[in-house]
């Protein structure tokens, strides 16, 4: 009964890690569409709204949700008590710090720390089309994102039911 008991317990977490890493699959799609969407907003508040960068970040975040709305909220909290740091080195900063959270990959994370040596250095038509660009390489990511979406989810779902059984066939 105790390897009984033992088998399925292996095989649960064998599934539940491959339901897992497709979760992760999913939800990178997800998070880079709400890093448009933000940058999208962030360029309105800089281009009509006329708002400082701490308001406008902090605008952007309680406009999303999840992680990459807390990404935007400290870069905001921290940007408005600078303490004689860059808005780079914030920036930079608080995405290498808030990364971890998210299930984004590292090329999006690049193209986001290259954003910020932009922000708040140049002038407004500067920025805008530095946010536009990264918007754009973003969409690629995007696409990249949904396309390993759609040919990784289920194998990892499928994947660690197999591992589980593996095991349990190896050990029993």
């Amino acid at each position: 009964m105790l390897k009984l008991f033992g088998a399925v317990l292996i095989l649960l977490a064998g599934t539940l890690f491959g339901f897992y890493q497709a979760l992760l699959l999913a939800r990178r799609p997800r998070q880079i569409a709400d890093v448009i969407r933000g940058l999208q907003r962030l360029e309105t508040e800089i281009v009509y709204g006329f708002t400082p960068a701490p308001e406008a970040l902090a605008s952007v975040s309680r406009a999303g949700q999840g992680p990459v709305s807390e990404l935007f909220r400290r870069a905001g909290e921290e940007i408005a008590g600078s303490g004689g740091r860059s808005v780079q080195q914030i920036w930079q900063h608080v995405i290498t710090l808030h990364w971890r959270s998210t299930s984004m990959k590292t090329a999006e994370r690049d193209t986001l720390i290259q954003l910020g040596s932009t922000l708040g250095l140049t002038d407004r038509e500067d920025q805008i089309k530095h946010l536009r660009l990264t918007v754009k390489q973003l969409e690629g990511e995007e696409d990249v994102a949904r396309e390993d979406q759609q040919k990784y989810e289920r194998m990892w779902k499928s994947l660690g039911v197999l591992i589980g059984a593996l095991i349990v066939i190896l050990i029993y």
